[in-house]
């Protein structure tokens, strides 16, 4: 979709009527990490057309096609909108009272039986992009009281958590790009062309992508495929997966040794510069070039060229996160950014001051207590906790492995590992030996057809949205809250207290625990921590005073009013007349804009040493592991995945609008690659890993490196109650990924750089 704000979405089948029964709601679209602002026009109580809205304090009337999904997810007939219970091996429809009580008889049994840890929780990323996941699903997992939780941040970005994290103090102490004022962009496995931005919240990428070059910038793009973003860069440079760490080393390393490191302002706010420079010295730019596949020349160039930017940012996503040295690579991506004096600049990489939520703007400024991983391990292959979750590529082992300590009962919220896990085969068998799960989705899809229990959530324009983690990412400080545009289904209860009934079961106070008294408590929870924390806007308050101020609000609300008065732009519950609270932010559809991103350090920083941590020892000893790989000059294919813009993993593929059109689903590779194998355009080819095979339709391209192939990720809908997704079925590219390859620091999967062989299929 182009940029600007004139396209209208129409939804199919709307039938006009009087005038005086139409009417216009504005919210911020939650199907991915851009939260553009819409408009969107009501007709009888159903939606006939969605459109930018101009006057979007952030997406200034910018959409892309996925925009229509919403209408079209809150209509669609495969939608589930009653409880689904298994009765006979069959799921049923049932009342919602019937669906809690038995979510309390199954969980209770197994609880009962074999204590807490024969329990599981996974949560899918949907939890990402609205309120009450933010706010309430905290409180469901401290309920449940089990260390088995998981989450797709391991099949994506949690290498980026934990280099924030060890660099900074706090995990979602992201620096993100100032795009709309940096000089030179340098990004590494992303194409925010067609993802709209990933941990980097921004509107209309393509827009601003193209201001940055034509105020004179310069766009370098580093993919083992000439991808969306890489044809509007000015430079594509090609590199074999997985390699990404080994780049940015020796970037660095040519920073040391032509005396290119200047961090300027920086200086006093750094330790281990000195350790850095030490322990990148086997990186040298000859060394890593035949793993790379990138020149030495080439390697200095870009550093050069960084160095020489007035303003300046490196970014990298997914590509650098789903890979063998995830952490490595996004710790590199920070440590370039430093090196140069562009991190916590204008026009550099920057920290956002989010309204709501970011522990980087609450308490005592500039020093904290630092970040650590490995509380506790898996049971099968002792891999370690990562924020209070374990690696979801070992979900499957922790339930189908027997002894003590096994997982019997799973809880799925809003996620569809089977579709987006490494060895999903494998999950798949051992979801059908559980003794009990229950889900939290709006279909049934290939994960949640295995539950006992699905419980239908509210589709996105029943519910009332704020973007608590999003807008911590934002390269533009914004808030911007949006109810509801249209009601709950008759009867349905709103996501958020669907979270707090099976916290209440959970914590034991049965499946008919008052809602309203639930809410309350995790209220006063929320206050009482605000008023505890040491410089906190409201430290030492009285509790009870506070929560009388937030009356008579209730639910998500009520929480989001809290935060957003103790947050940096709020009132302090009156210290400030002039600061914001929920009214008045409410007063404001089209959002509020709280200015362009400006330096924070060294306030933003929550480590041990109150400075950024250049070298923390985890990962500089990591190093180790990557310099063995320097001699690992494998030939062969190796598989990457990728993103098309009219997509968001599995679930926008019932949506018909958007999976129109020629096969996306298909198997890019080279042309040399295709020649010797045999394969042709159209055809069809079987790829193998050491996990599994699939047969897919080939597509020779020079788009793409030799050496390398590509398979989308979230397909291969089989089995499931969505029609729309079933005829366009594609293919599972995560029976290919290995669930034993992880990013030891992280626990990230490995599902980009996966050796696979391909024979054409006659």
């Amino acid at each position: 979709m182009r940029d600007g704000g004139s396209i209208t979405l129409t939804t199919p089948g709307a039938t006009p009527s009087a005038e005086a029964a139409t009417r216009t709601a504005l919210r911020t679209c939650p199907l991915c990490e851009a939260t553009c602002g819409l408009e969107v026009t009501v007709r009888d109580g159903a939606v006939v057309s969605v459109r930018g809205d101009r006057d979007d304090v952030f997406s200034r009337g910018y959409i892309c096609p996925k925009a229509v999904g919403v209408a079209a997810l809150q209509r669609d007939p495969d939608r589930v909108r009653t409880p689904l219970v298994r009765r006979d091996g069959r799921l049923e429809p049932a009342t919602w009272e019937e669906a809690y009580a038995e979510v309390e008889r199954l969980l209770g049994s197994v609880l009962d039986t074999h204590g807490r840890e024969a329990l599981a929780v996974y949560a899918g990323n949907p939890n990402a992009h609205g309120i009450a996941g933010a706010f309430y699903l905290s409180h469901m997992l401290r309920a449940a009281g089990t260390r088995n939780i998981f989450s797709a941040s391991t099949l994506d970005q949690m290498p980026k958590h934990v280099s924030s994290g060890l660099m900074f103090g706090a995990p979602l102490s992201i620096p993100v790009p100032d795009l709309d004022r940096t000089d030179h962009l340098l990004i590494l496995g992303a194409n925010p062309l067609e993802s709209n931005g990933s941990l980097m919240t921004a509107p209309d990428m393509r827009g601003r992508l193209r201001r940055l070059r034509e105020r004179g910038g310069r766009l370098v793009v580093v993919d083992p495929r000439r991808s969306r973003t890489a044809e509007e860069a000015d430079e594509h440079v090609a590199i074999r997966p997985g390699t990404d760490a080994h780049l940015l080393a020796a970037m660095a390393w040519t920073l040391f040794d032509e005396g290119l490191v200047a961090p300027g302002r920086l200086a006093p706010h750094l330790s281990g510069v000195d350790a850095v420079r030490d322990a990148l010295a086997p990186f040298t730019p000859e060394a890593v070039a035949p793993v790379c596949r990138v020149e030495a020349a080439t390697v200095r160039r870009l550093a050069r060229e960084l160095a020489a930017a007035p303003r300046a940012a490196v970014y990298g996503r997914i590509g650098t996160c789903t890979q063998e040295f995830g952490t490595l690579a996004s710790w590199l991506v920070d440590v370039l950014n430093a090196l140069t004096g562009n991190l916590d600049r204008e026009g550099g990489a920057m920290f956002p001051t989010a309204a709501v939520g970011a522990r980087n703007t609450l308490g005592r400024p500039g020093r904290g207590r630092g970040f650590a991983t490995g509380r506790w391990h898996s049971r099968v292959r002792e891999l370690p906790e990562v924020l209070g979750e374990l690696p979801a590529a070992c979900l499957a082992e922790e339930i189908d492995t027997p002894g003590e300590g096994r997982v019997r009962a799973l809880i799925t919220c809003a996620g569809n590992p089977v579709l987006s896990s490494p060895n999903a085969d494998r999950l798949e068998q051992a979801l059908a030996g559980l003794e009990a799960m229950v889900s939290v989705d709006l279909y049934v899809n290939e994960t949640t057809r295995h539950a006992d229990v699905i419980l239908p959530a509210p589709p996105p324009l029943s519910r009332a949205h704020y973007d608590v983690l999003l807008l911590q990412l934002a390269v533009r400080n914004i808030a911007h809250y949006s109810p509801p545009v249209l009601p709950l289904e008759p009867g349905a209860p709103d996501e958020w207290e669907i979270l707090l009934r099976l916290g209440g079961i959970l914590a034991g106070q049965g499946a008919a625990a008052p809602v309203e008294a639930l809410d309350d408590a995790i209220a006063a929870q929320e206050v009482e921590r605000s008023v505890a924390l040491r410089g906190s806007r409201v430290e030492g308050r009285d509790p009870s005073e506070l929560l009388a101020l937030l009356a008579p609000r209730r639910g998500p609300e009520r929480l989001l009013d809290l935060h957003l008065r103790v947050g940096p732009y709020g009132d302090a519950f009156g210290a400030d007349p002039q600061g914001l609270t929920f009214e008045r932010l409410a007063a404001h559809p089209h959002g509020l804009d709280l200015g362009p991103l400006r330096p924070r350090l060294p306030d933003v920083l929550r480590t041990v040493s109150g400075t950024v941590e250049l070298a923390p020892p985890p990962l500089v000893a990591d190093l180790e592991r990557l310099r063995g790989s320097l001699s690992r000059l494998s030939g062969g294919l190796l598989l990457v995945g990728r993103r098309h813009l009219r997509s968001n993993n599995s679930w926008m593929h019932n949506v018909d609008v958007l999976v129109r059109g020629p096969e996306r689903c298909t198997l890019q590779v080279h042309p040399d690659d295709a020649g010797e194998r045999g394969l042709v355009d159209g055809g069809r080819a079987r790829v193998s890993s050491r996990v599994g095979s699939v047969e897919i339709v080939v597509e020779v391209t020079e788009a793409i490196m030799p050496g390398v192939v590509s398979i989308p990720h979230g397909w291969g809908h089989q089995g499931t109650a969505m029609r729309v997704a079933s005829a366009h079925p594609g293919v599972n590219t995560n029976l290919l990924a290995d669930e034993q390859a992880v990013d030891p620091l992280s626990g990230d999967a490995v599902l980009n750089g996966v050796p696979v062989t391909v024979e054409a299929v006659t």
